[in-house]
């Protein structure tokens, strides 16, 4: 008995470089290595926000689960799987093969230097929200105290 509580966590999972939907797949497995219970929304094509432009367009989803890693730990995972995809990042918002942020992270609220949680500007992106609604959408957002899909609806 014992050990590290179980954390529910949301993970945005973003493409718009080679085959997305490759990208997209090969993440899921990866996040299912460290994700007890890892569903998936489905996927949604959007414009790229923020980036150059003539951007290709992006494949969105989210994954949410549970996971005993420590939120760095977590986000140090992420950015490894993204690495693995050949990742590059030569400026802001460039293209990208393999995006994943963390969104929530159980009810904390994180500002450490690389690391906020939940993710900044989550609430003001329908490609997120979107998807998080499907398979969560009565998660809270300890920031607003507002659910999913209530951010989504005040988005849309």
């Amino acid at each position: 008995m014992g050990g590290v509580a179980r954390v529910p966590v949301a993970i945005a999972l973003g493409s718009n470089l080679g085959d997305r939907d490759d990208y997209l797949d090969e993440a899921e497995e990866r996040l299912a290595g460290f994700l007890n219970g890892a569903v998936a929304s489905g996927r949604y094509e959007t414009d790229a926000v923020g980036g150059p432009a003539q951007s290709p367009t992006y494949l969105n989803e989210v994954v949410v689960g549970s996971t005993q890693l420590s939120p760095r730990s977590l986000l140090e995972a992420l950015q490894t799987i993204e690495r693995g995809a050949g990742r590059e990042r030569p400026f802001p918002n460039a293209p990208r093969t393999l995006d994943l942020d963390l969104i929530l992270y159980g009810d904390f609220v994180i500002d450490e230097p690389g690391l906020q949680v939940p993710h900044p500007r989550f609430r003001d992106r329908l490609f997120v929200l979107a998807p998080l609604s499907e398979v969560a959408g009565d998660w809270v957002d300890p920031v607003s105290g507002l659910t999913v899909e209530q951010l989504r609806d005040r988005c849309a």
